[in-house]
């Protein structure tokens, strides 16, 4: 099957462009922190030089955050990569291609996207391991004398670990197209299924219980711990999200019902067209809003955390306001932010470019391409809207159990500035992001485009 698997890749590499992006990130962040580990045990004598958390212990938590962040926006990027092959590997399992064959195929198609990158990602997280460094000497937060050491390991120990985040997300996201029927893999390459499976739905329901159990957990934390509570503050907002993409197509099915409404009635021909196709397609729609929520929610998690502690008053609320304290939690908002814009982007793109057949049935029944542009505009809204109110939802609740630990009371601090610029943001990426790929996915003739099998 590698030949097949490799030929795939060489046919369409626009559709392993975002999963190369994603393993590129993991393998180079995982390459920085690494190195920051590696440099803290070449010089054991120097952690007594300097007051603070020391190298391993900022490596450690930068590092389990990014591994999590990262597994989730592979096994996004690795979604999509399949859904662009549904067809090719449905035609495979019609032609007695067997499902261990077929998850095969995908794992080798990962590792072999693994190893293309693993060498630009090397030398990206090496340069970054320095840069970062230096600037924790800068803040006395590392002593002068601490070099990053020259060994491979640390590139080697990125490699291994982004493999395994890789291997995992190909057996999550290889599940479906493996295990149902030949005939129906071939059909459902076309189609999409109405209803979330109970399986997911009740592995929904368990991390939302977990994330749940994170929040008291951070909430009862005493107040010389606020910096663990942060830390399953944090934690809890990445479980939670976890569960919003599980029951992501229910969830998204009722708020674009909601939120579509007054579309509906503003714009009766593109709002209600917008409004079916977002109601109709839940889990694409899923699919779309759910990396919107992951930016929302982990950025604004972050803000309001650090406001919180800033305009806390005590003891408790110096430990946690330094400069030092709060550059590191700006340095860690901007390596979860750059995960989840890659996310976004990668998404937003894959989902309104495999509607390239969708679109040209709809101008050979007499839609325009300025009609159907106004839809996708009503679409790229309701979709930043549903994520938006997601990511919301689940920062208000981290930042609230944090807010409770550090002050008593559940009501944080919130920037309301910084919350406006990452909605904005947000939007920035989204409606432009789906604008650009809708209007390249609509030219060329409708009968060529129409008669492409391929979704």
């Amino acid at each position: 099957m590698a030949p097949i698997g490799l030929g795939q890749m060489r046919r369409r590499p626009a559709a392993f462009a975002g999963l190369a992006v994603a393993l590129f990130l993991a393998v180079a962040t995982v390459t920085l922190f690494g190195s920051l580990v590696a440099a803290d045990a070449t010089a054991p004598a120097a952690r007594e030089a300097v007051a603070g958390p020391g190298l391993m212990v900022i490596a450690g938590a930068f590092g389990e955050i990014a591994v999590l962040v990262a597994f989730f926006v592979v096994v996004n990027a690795l979604g999509f990569t399949l859904r662009q092959q549904h067809r090719e590997l449905a035609l495979l399992r019609t032609v007695a291609a067997t499902p261990r064959q077929t998850r095969r195929l995908v794992r080798g198609q990962v590792v072999a996207t693994t190893l293309l990158v693993a060498v630009p990602a090397w030398a990206a997280g090496a340069v970054a391991a320095r840069r970062f460094l230096a600037a924790l000497q800068r803040r006395g937060m590392a002593a002068p004398d601490v070099r990053v050491p020259g060994t491979p390991l640390p590139m080697l120990v990125a490699l291994a670990v982004t493999l395994a985040v890789g291997l995992v997300a190909a057996a999550v996201a290889a599940r479906r197209i493996s295990r149902i029927a030949p005939a129906a893999a071939l059909t459902a390459s076309s189609t999409e299924h109405g209803r979330t499976g109970v399986p997911r739905l009740l592995a929904g329901v368990g991390a939302l219980a977990g994330g749940g159990l994170l929040l008291r957990l951070a909430a009862t934390r005493p107040a010389g711990e606020v910096d663990k509570a942060g830390q399953a503050a944090l934690l809890a907002s990445l479980v939670l999200l976890t569960g919003v993409a599980l029951v992501g197509p229910l969830a998204a099915r009722v708020l674009a019902a909601a939120l579509g409404a007054p579309l509906r009635a503003a714009a009766p021909g593109a709002g209600w067209l917008a409004d079916a196709n977002l109601r109709g397609y839940a889990r694409r729609l899923s699919s779309a809003v759910v990396p919107v929520a992951l930016l929302v929610g982990l950025s604004g998690t972050m803000m309001i955390m650090t406001s919180t502690a800033e305009d806390a008053s005590g003891a408790a609320a110096t430990a946690v306001t330094s400069d030092t304290d709060v550059w590191l939690r700006q340095a860690e908002l901007a390596l979860l932010v750059c995960f989840a814009a890659v996310s976004t982007v990668n998404t937003l793109v894959a989902v309104t470019a495999e509607r390239r057949r969708e679109f040209a049935l709809l101008r050979l029944v007499g839609a325009t391409r300025a009609q159907l542009m106004r839809v996708l505009t009503v679409e790229a809204v309701l979709t930043t809207a549903v994520g938006v109110l997601l990511g919301a939802a689940v920062a208000g609740a981290a930042s609230a159990a944090f807010s409770l630990a550090v002050t008593g009371s559940p009501l944080p601090s919130v920037p309301a500035a910084a919350c406006a610029v990452t909605v904005a943001g947000a939007a920035a990426l989204t409606v432009p992001g789906i604008l650009a790929t809708g209007a390249r996915a609509t030219r060329g003739a409708a009968v060529e485009a129409a008669g492409d099998g391929r979704e």
